[in-house]
């Protein structure tokens, strides 16, 4: 799955946050000052649905879209092929990553590890 631009997120994000099928000119309208021209957005929704991200069902001669996956789901995706590229696979050296640029405390990583053994004991 392909990262998403920050104009595309921004419009996935309308369609999680507001859920429901949305007309482009919907989506327009939640979008954040200052507003992109309207043509943008509809040529945005039209990328995202070719790449898999948005559908649409046919109301009256005008589309209305409707994403294809939760923002859980894209985010799992995304973070698993970030690990994939960039850490061969490995969730550990990503966290070893963040310890060493110092992104992540002590504490931060206690807490971590308390969640972990909680999640563990939670499966039996």
């Amino acid at each position: 799955m392909r990262r998403l631009t920050n104009k595309e997120l921004d419009i996935m994000t309308i369609f999680w946050h507001h859920p429901g099928p949305r007309f482009v000119k919907d989506i327009h309208e939640f979008c954040s000052d200052p507003k992109p021209h309207i043509n943008t957005v509809s040529t945005q929704v039209r990328t995202l649905e070719k790449d898999g991200f948005l559908a649409h069902k046919t109301i009256g001669g005008s589309f209305q879209y409707y994403p294809l996956l939760s923002e859980e789901q894209y985010r799992k995706e995304f973070l698993t092929g970030f690990v994939k590229n960039f850490f061969g696979n490995s969730y550990r050296d990503v966290v070893s990553s963040f310890v060493h640029d110092e992104k992540i405390s002590v504490d931060e990583l206690e807490d971590l590890i308390r969640q972990v053994r909680a999640a563990h004991e939670e499966q039996g």
